[in-house]
């Protein structure tokens, strides 16, 4: 069996990091099978669902570097869908129901208020033709449930072990709204079946749907695919994530300079017994991955984490991933050697423009930083000619120590602040070579 999975997003806003969890685990879980990724657009919903949110989803996948090997919208199976609708009612499996959602709500109340399980009570089942010709004629559409078998429903979930549910304590799921679209229950099944999905992987928010959807799967004549549920992700107090909380969304995260492999790092062993440690390249993570050192407890992500694992991941990272992400930043001239030097220095990969400019380029002005022009005249005149090397930056304050009698920090700090407009950075030694003579000298105020 060629392993497949999805990810299957709602276009109802924008991605936030517990669902991009779900789509790393899924993409790496096929890969490192060496099977198939299907992105799957479920946009059943026609009012929430937009096109900017479609296209949002995407591009954040793929800055992900999760490339689908397969693209599907439920919006273009309708016609799948209806035939899933006929198949079901023939067989005696679907009931129209005419409650309104204010009654089903109150219904739940009372349930609730008795301390019942809030179960739909198969009223509908009751109604005479009479009945529901009555419903029609004050224009009244029908959702549509699946009448549950209740017997028992049990599946190997390679999340959780053994599950199994009793078909009487579950509702009866409505698969069609009153307007004849399908919801998420039976399109999700239909297409799992029908595109070849193997491994369901999800948050374990879907068991009790799962629980229902094996049975309309066998309902259907389908294959039931196997089921994966994991624990949710969490904000760092234990809050649930949510689509509009844009603070954790892949935009802002990527807005604000973190590095996509940071993010597929942490998450690709959060909530496992694995240890988080910085990775390059999905690579990497295919071939560490395993789903079963998941455990049930909830994984906790706090921001705080994630920018300790962006610095981890940049100074890890070599020269042939980086540089066509430092050539999109519009710096064509950056060479292995200056990247491995700098990169311990980096907070975001951003930030190697500010110190291709103290190399290279222009920076603010020295008095800014710095106002005793007498020693740095002094300085100017003790810098030796070129070529430099790594000794260079020893030998030339050496002498400039003999002339002024200054020493460590007064001695080091300053000639650091007038060189780079900064008063810390990668050691002086090999940044003097780097930069060169000329413009150490156009730095210190020489001519």
């Amino acid at each position: 069996m060629t392993v497949k999975t999805r990810f299957a997003p709602s276009p109802t806003g924008k991605l936030h990091v517990g669902n991009a969890r779900i789509a790393l685990i899924n993409w790496l879980f096929s890969k490192s099978q060496g099977g198939s990724f299907m992105l799957r657009l479920d946009d059943t919903d026609t009012e929430r669902s937009k096109e900017e949110f479609a296209q949002a989803i995407k591009r954040d996948l793929l800055w992900l570097g999760l490339e689908w090997d397969e693209l599907n919208k439920q919006s273009l199976r309708t016609i799948r869908y209806q035939k899933a609708f006929e198949t079901l009612k023939k067989a005696g499996r679907l009931y129209p129901c005419y409650e309104t959602p204010e009654e089903l709500e109150l219904k739940r109340k009372i349930q609730l208020s008795q301390s019942k399980p809030p179960l739909y009570d198969r009223a509908a089942l009751k109604l005479t033709d009479q009945e529901k010709q009555d419903f029609e004629a004050q224009g009244i559409k029908p959702h549509w449930r699946l009448l549950l078998n209740h017997t028992t429903i049990q599946w190997d979930d390679i999340g959780r072990g053994a599950v199994s549910f009793q078909g009487e304590h579950l509702s009866d799921p409505v698969l069609f709204r009153g307007d004849g679209t399908p919801v998420y229950t039976l399109a999700s099944v239909v297409d799992d079946d029908d595109l070849g999905i193997t491994h369901v992987i999800r948050g374990e928010d879907h068991v009790v749907n799962t629980a229902s959807q094996v049975q309309l799967c066998e309902a259907l004549g389908g294959t039931v695919p196997t089921y994966g549920h994991i624990s949710l992700l969490t904000g760092a107090q234990g809050e649930g994530l949510s689509k509009r909380d844009g603070s954790l969304s892949l935009e802002s995260l990527r807005d604000k300079g973190i590095d996509p492999m940071a993010i597929n790092a942490l998450l690709a062993k959060l909530g496992s017994s694995e240890a988080i440690e910085p990775r390059a390249t999905l690579q990497e993570l295919i071939a560490e991955f395993d789903i079963a050192k998941f455990s049930r407890a909830t994984p906790k992500f706090d921001p705080a984490d994630l920018d300790a694992m962006n610095l981890k991941v940049l100074h890890v990272t070599p020269f042939a991933v980086i540089e066509p992400k430092i050539k999109a930043l519009g710096l064509n001239g950056v060479t292995e050697e200056f990247w491995n030097f700098i990169r311990p220095n980096l907070n975001t990969l951003e930030d190697i423009e500010l110190w291709w400019a103290v190399c290279y380029g222009e920076i603010p002005e020295i008095g800014e930083y710095y106002d005793d022009q007498e020693f740095l005249k002094a300085a100017t005149s003790q810098l030796p000619f070129p070529p430099w090397n790594a000794e260079t930056w020893h030998e030339w304050t050496e002498d400039v120590k003999k002339v002024t009698g200054r020493k460590g920090k007064d001695l080091y700090l300053p000639l650091r602040q007038a060189i780079t407009a900064m008063d810390s950075g990668p050691e002086m030694a090999v940044l003097l070579p780097m930069m060169g003579y000329e413009l150490v000298q156009k730095r210190l105020g020489g001519s």
